[in-house]
């Protein structure tokens, strides 16, 4: 069995950009190769102490903890499975928009996830993990769907992390998201009120609906960009964001975005193919935020990817 075996006790002291994160997921990205389900155990046995105590996995370190960690054997074959591959590594690092010392903006293709789960080993995350190796703390801000595309957000420091998820509470944070829909979006349709209920169950893969009795309040901001024969270019502003908000609220008001697999119209689809669009047109265009440590307002612009512009194009000579 290749493995390596770490017989020593770590002992580690908590800095201010460590503290605020719950003990058993700074453990998972700290302890790489270490299965989940170690990690727990050894938090329920008391082999992990902070302060010369036992804590539960929810414990959230504090700056001047000290952090006891027993020895443990971590199996680097099983490390070893995840290298994420050149190519992707190549796509990642190209996909970046602006980066300084405490965070970074990517333009995230759409098919990639943000992070690993439900059968994927790598995403984003894990991805700039391996890209950026020397840089010790590397956190998503917020997430896209897999198959939406644009701006995403990764803190570098805790410290950003926690400014950028007060901005996002306080709205501060201003994210607009592109969308081909089908029809003739009504210029006097510029708000969406429906509420949202997630049912992860739903067989049809459709699973967030509106439910007025026990859906979340939700809001989406519409604007006409740009009209086609037989579709319409909108801009869209989540003022909540609850999961596939803007594809359902679309859908809801009766104009299905492009080649939506879940909420999608098989035949507008079927026209949208056939002039390029091969894939979910949604995409995070702009983002604008006030930067974490500078205190200055930063908008980054995300380009469409090449094969959208074209079809986009190909719509405008349409007669």
């Amino acid at each position: 069995m290749n493995t390596n075996d770490h017989r020593s006790v770590s002992l580690l002291d908590i800095d201010e950009d460590n503290s605020g994160q719950r003990i058993d997921n700074w453990l998972k990205r700290e302890l790489k190769g270490v299965p989940t389900s170690l990690i727990y155990r050894i938090l329920r046995k008391g082999e992990v102490r902070v302060n010369k105590k036992r804590v539960k996995p929810e414990y959230k370190l504090k700056a001047g903890d000290l952090l006891r960690i027993p020895p443990i054997r971590v199996d680097k074959k099983k490390e070893a499975e995840f290298v994420v591959g050149d190519r992707l590594q190549k796509v990642i690092e190209d996909s970046i928009l602006y980066e300084d010392e405490v965070m970074l903006v990517i333009n995230k293709p759409s098919g990639i996830a943000v992070h690993g789960g439900s059968g994927l080993q790598f995403g984003v995350i894990e991805t700039l993990r391996q890209i950026r190796p020397q840089i010790k703390q590397l956190e998503l801000v917020h997430r896209l769907d897999k198959e939406t595309s644009g701006c995403l957000m990764i803190a570098k420091k805790r410290s950003a992390l926690r400014n950028l998820h007060q901005q996002l509470r306080d709205k501060i944070v201003d994210k607009r998201y592109w969308a081909l829909v089908s029809g003739a979006w009504p210029s006097k349709l510029k708000r969406v009120e429906l509420p949202l209920l997630k049912n992860e169950a739903a067989g049809n893969g459709r699973n967030v609906r509106v439910d007025e009795v026990n859906g979340k309040p939700s809001q989406t901001r519409f604007k006409v960009l740009r009209r086609f024969n037989e579709a319409t270019l909108v801009e869209a502003f989540p003022v909540t964001g609850r999961t596939h908000q803007i594809r359902v609220h679309a859908t809801q008001s009766g104009h299905p975005i492009a080649i939506d697999d879940r909420y999608g119209d098989s035949e507008f689809d079927k026209k949208m193919k056939k002039v390029g669009v091969n894939r979910l047109f949604l995409h995070a265009a702009t983002l604008t935020f006030v930067h974490p440590r500078k205190e200055e307002k930063i908008k980054i612009e995300a380009p469409l990817e090449q094969n959208l512009q074209e079809a986009l194009d190909k719509l405008a000579n349409e007669v």
